[in-house]
Formats: structure tokens, sequence, C-alpha cells
């Protein structure tokens, strides 16, 4: 039953996909004719659909025209961000890795997690215990408490009620700390971790902002816990950050 349920939901899924591919770049409008010749799908399939889809906003109507919604326009955004500022902050990546001799990271979040778009190793670190796509806890990580002090208060108190799990030892797992931890963040502090994540490992971030103010991501310097100076490498750090929202603004990435 649950073979054939899973089956269902995939056929669905293909059909909807037939129908959004049935759009084409003039984007005129289609009617639910043209819309179902162009899918290859009974009219009466496409017509329950584009209505599941006008209501998830991947498909708006005018009158009797169906043409594409901005749910897909917002999620194009979305893809096209993380290559952006991967594109951008190489450079200024390479540069904190020459400067501090340590591994450098570029994350942007993902609800409660940060997704690592970008590693360069050290030329003094062990290898990077987080590779391109990898997954980390906000609430364990530099890169996350960076991240977390800009967000909303609501985004803190969501990570708070699900749990702060223990990673190592380490891991902070007393709410009042934390928010103690983005409070110093917030008031301009370097964030933070010494082995919360990963044992022995220590790191600092800085939340990374678009020049429109929004926040984008967090870039990091780790390394063993052992001789990790966070204060010696914050003034590097925080450069970073800022020549990445230089180069984020139009035409920045030329003029720096």
């Amino acid at each position: 039953m649950r073979d054939a349920a899973a089956g269902d939901a995939l056929g669905v899924l293909d059909r909807m996909t037939s129908i959004l591919e049935a759009f084409d770049q003039d984007d005129r409008g289609l009617g639910i004719s043209e819309l179902a010749l162009r899918a290859g799908l009974p009219k009466s399939t496409v017509s329950r659909l584009v209505a599941t889809l006008v209501r998830q906003r991947y498909l708006e109507r005018d009158g009797k025209r169906i043409h594409l919604g901005l749910r897909l326009f917002e999620l194009g955004q979305l893809a096209e961000q993380p290559r952006e500022l991967r594109a951008a902050a190489l450079p200024v990546m390479a540069d904190l890795r020459t400067t501090t001799g340590e591994n450098v990271h570029l994350a942007i979040r993902d609800r409660r997690e940060m997704v690592c778009i970008a590693v360069m190793r050290g030329r003094f670190a062990a290898p990077p215990t987080v590779r391109i796509g990898g997954r980390l806890p906000i609430h364990a990580t530099a890169l996350g408490k960076a991240v977390l002090a800009h967000a909303p208060a609501a985004d803190v108190e969501e990570v708070v009620a699900a749990g702060l799990e223990a990673w190592t030892a380490h891991t902070i797992r007393d709410p009042a700390v934390l928010c103690r931890q983005l409070d110093d963040i917030r008031g301009g502090g370097l964030a933070t971790e010494v082995g919360e994540f990963g044992a022995g490992v220590s790191c600092a971030a800085s939340a990374v902002f678009a020049p429109s103010g929004r926040l984008v991501g967090a870039v990091s310097v780790s390394g063993c816990a052992d001789g990790f100076d966070a204060d010696r490498f914050a003034p590097a750090i925080r450069a970073a950050a800022l020549m990445l929202t230089r180069r984020l603004a139009p035409g920045g990435s030329r003029a720096v």
C-alpha cells in the first residue's frame, strides 16, 4: 500500500511538472485547453492540478489565461543567490586563508541549519571537517550563531524550542547562555565556538550582509583548538565580511 501511495504521489508530481514545463519564454498565458494539449494530459486533470498550483502560487490566473506564478520566480531567486554569493566570496576567502593560514568556510542558513557552500583549506590546518553541501547545527557553530544573532527573535525562539542538541560535551545547551552569546554578537562581538560542534576544533565567524542590509550568510575561520586565537583573527574575518558585502553590490566584483 505504501509503495502504491508513493507511486501515486510521484505520478501527480510528474503531471504538475508537465504543466509547468508547458509554458515558454513568451509567457503570454495559456488556457486550460492549450495547456492540456501541450502537457499531454486530460483537461479535467489539468483543471484540477492548475487549481492546486494557483492556490500554492506556482501559477496565476488572469481571467481564462494562466501564467507562471510569483512563487517560481522567488524560488529561482533563491537558487541563484548561493551561486552569486559563492562567486563573489571566493577571492575574499582566498585572501582570508592567506592571512590566517586556517580553514575558511562560507555558509548560508536553511531554517535551523547552516549549509556550507564554499570551503578552502588553510596552509597549516587539518582537513576541514565539513565539505561543500555539508550541514551544520545553527546553535552549535560560530557560522550559525553569527547568523542567528541577526535573525528575528521568533527564529531564535524556534531554535531554542526545538532543543539545543549536544554534538560534543562542550555544546551549549542552556538557552540563557546561548541568548547571552547572541546578544554579545549583536553588539559587535565575534561569533565563536570552542569544540561545540567538533571536538578539538575552534571557529570564529562574522555575518555577511547584502548591500541592502539583508542577511545572506556567514564567513568563518576554523582550526585546531590548541593555538587558535580568535581575537587575532577577528579583524581579518570582519574585513572579509565587509569586503564581501561590497563585492555583492552591482559591479562590486569588478570594482574591488
